[in-house]
């Protein structure tokens, strides 16, 4: 029987919420996109990754509810909506929208709202989120281009985006524990408010928000709000301590790494391991103009298991002047599809290890491979892991790295964990 069921809105943010459960040491499944099957030999926790982040409003709420009704099927009485943890949206959503429409198909009268993840420097404080040191609107967040952020206060971001009151649980109440906590939510229910920021500096008060609200229906915030509640179900038995663990497979050799985020820390990533490995630059403008021949050539010439990265990752002023030119739509698209197109050419030479940097291009890379569903590994940093999946009939390994995760060595160090 499933106890928890996670809707995430893009992949690499499914894989970082199955990442932090798998640390109970229990079976997490991972889906990419809805089942086409009913559920069948569910595990504890299973986790649907939709592609939604930056999907028109109704698409992402259709896609949502589709996700609901498979994850109810396979008996969760629990759900979780995962959005990143720098709570990309807009004014219009998606993560107010799909929030409203899944408590309206549960019958939640409220739910909480928390992007904070400590251990990756992300904290909401009196309400607003900081990444670092940094207010989310003076971050490298300010000019993502997709999701710009230029607002810190979550509640004001996420008012445009819901029907009903917002309201605000501070961090003069969680350091008071989980009892406090409870009282201020439903106090502020009391007053009509179904959506309630909380806030969050460390893990203690992750473990707080998760034990007063670990009863709720329907809970909503970036992974690290989900981390204790796999150790709160094993205590109260709603978890079953023998509960199915997850066996990794053999792997054949060869590794790649393909990288299209053009986050601050993927580009310093990206300069790291181009200290000890071959790289080819992706070029949009070269790609929309040429295709992609010239790069599957570069990686045919490539030793199967020498150390290799493709990547699209590039400066604001360079990403910026490509979209000036083919538009933010094609922009994109050229280089996702030309990653795919890559990725599948790797697993045919005979790669079975892929690094993959970016939401956009974690979900068009898993998608070209035909994997449909992994099974979660160990972390290799906080919110990170390598999955396990098959793709043309070969054991694959994955890890699907959200852009701003990891140290600078993480490309290095993902491999050698592995």
């Amino acid at each position: 029987m499933t106890v928890l069921g996670c809707i995430a809105d893009d992949f690499t943010g499914a894989t970082d919420l199955a990442g932090l459960l798998a640390r109970s040491g229990v079976k997490v499944n991972l889906h990419m996109g809805v089942p086409d099957t009913p559920p069948a030999k569910t595990a504890a926790f299973e986790v649907i990754a939709l592609k939604c982040r930056t999907e028109p409003v109704g698409t992402a709420v259709s896609d949502a509810l589709a996700a609901l009704e498979w994850l109810q099927a396979a008996g969760a009485a629990r759900i979780f909506w995962k959005y990143c943890s720098t709570f990309d949206s807009t004014k219009d959503g998606n993560i107010g929208p799909v929030a409203e429409a899944v408590m309206a198909k549960l019958g939640a009268e409220q739910t909480i709202y928390c992007p904070a993840f400590p251990e990756n420097g992300r904290a909401v404080f009196m309400g607003n989120l900081f990444v670092g040191d940094q207010p989310l609107h003076e971050s490298p967040m300010r000019d993502h281009p997709l999701t710009p952020m230029r607002d810190s206060n979550l509640m004001r971001l996420l008012a445009p985006q819901v029907t009903r009151p917002v309201g605000l649980a501070n961090r003069l109440v969680v350091e008071k524990g989980a009892e406090a906590l409870r009282n201020r939510i439903a106090a502020l229910k009391a007053e009509g408010v179904a959506h309630v920021v909380v806030d969050a500096v460390s893990n203690d008060d992750l473990y707080a928000i998760s034990e007063a609200c670990r009863d709720m229906p329907f809970l909503t915030g970036g992974s690290a709000v989900a981390m204790a509640l796999p150790d709160l179900y094993l205590k109260d038995g709603t978890l079953s301590a023998d509960a199915p663990k997850m066996q990794a497979p053999d792997l054949g050799a060869g590794a790649i790494v393909l990288s299209g985020s053009c986050s601050a820390m993927t580009r310093a990533q990206v300069s790291t391991y181009l200290n000890h490995a071959q790289g080819y630059r992706l070029d949009p403008l070269e790609l929309a103009q040429d295709g992609v021949a010239a790069a599957l050539a570069w990686l045919e010439k490539q030793p199967v298991d020498s150390a290799k990265i493709i990547y699209a990752t590039a400066e604001p002023a360079s990403v910026k002047a490509a979209q000036g030119i083919l538009g933010t739509s094609k922009a994109g698209a050229v280089v996702e599809d030309a990653l795919a197109a890559l990725a599948v050419k790797a697993r045919d030479l005979g790669t079975r290890r892929f690094v993959v940097a970016g939401g956009e291009t974690s979900g068009a890379v898993t998608k070209a491979l035909g994997v449909t569903e992994l099974a979660i590994g160990a972390e290799i940093a906080p919110g990170v892991p390598w999955c396990f999946a098959k793709s043309a009939g070969q054991d694959i390994a994955l890890t699907l790295k959200s852009g701003n995760f990891g140290a600078e060595t993480f490309f290095g160090d993902a491999l050698a964990k592995l």
